[in-house]
């Protein structure tokens, strides 16, 4: 019998990528989307962030809940965007003109001082009140431009270390198998495991 664990966002990319992930690890557990209140995200760090979501969506649906808060982290930038990389161009939210943005504040910087790191961390918040958070760390650069029509964000323009030399791909050119499979939240959600074991 597949027990349901709530998401904590309103980001379908978000539910869909999760729920591929934990499929893959955890059949027996359906990730739900949550309808309930959006709260505001007041935290200045990720780990804040996703426990204020996790917190929310525990206590609306009686649920163990789950949420993830994430950003890319640019070496130059002193790990901005960061927490807000949503928002990096406005509180329109609008991706697009927050990758435009990241690409015209990096244009004069040379590709050995491009690096940067997709982090993810993810709070689960438990309907009697316990607390655990989690962190995945994907480390990279960044492309000169967009490149790949998949994933969503800031994926056109993030290159993944470890790939074969010369054949380096941004995530926006990666299936969507092989991100679930290396990237930040797949990292937080392996060091999440032993938590959801204890489901």
């Amino acid at each position: 019998m597949s027990r349901r664990i709530v998401l904590a966002t309103h980001n379908p990319h978000k539910v869909e990528e999760f729920h591929e992930i934990v499929r893959a690890t955890r059949p027996d557990l359906t990730v739900v989307g949550y309808d309930g209140p959006e709260p505001v995200e007041d935290g200045v760090t990720f780990a804040a962030n996703a426990l204020i979501k996790a917190r929310a969506a525990a206590a609306h649906t009686g649920l163990p809940a789950l949420a993830d808060d994430s950003g890319i982290c640019v070496d130059v930038l002193g790990g901005s965007p960061g927490v807000f990389s949503a928002y990096w161009a406005g509180h329109r939210k609008d991706a697009r003109a927050n990758l435009d943005l990241l690409l015209d504040q990096l244009s004069d910087v040379a590709d050995p001082h491009r690096t940067a790191q997709f982090v993810s961390t993810i709070a689960l918040v438990l309907p009697g009140g316990a607390e655990h958070v989690v962190e995945g760390v994907w480390p990279g650069r960044l492309a000169a431009a967009a490149d790949g029509p998949g994933g969503f964000g800031y994926d056109p323009i993030f290159v993944p270390d470890d790939q074969p030399r010369g054949a380096e791909r941004t995530v926006g050119q990666w299936s969507a198998a092989e991100k679930n499979a290396a990237s930040h939240r797949a990292r937080a959600f392996e060091a999440l495991g032993p938590l959801l074991a204890a489901l």
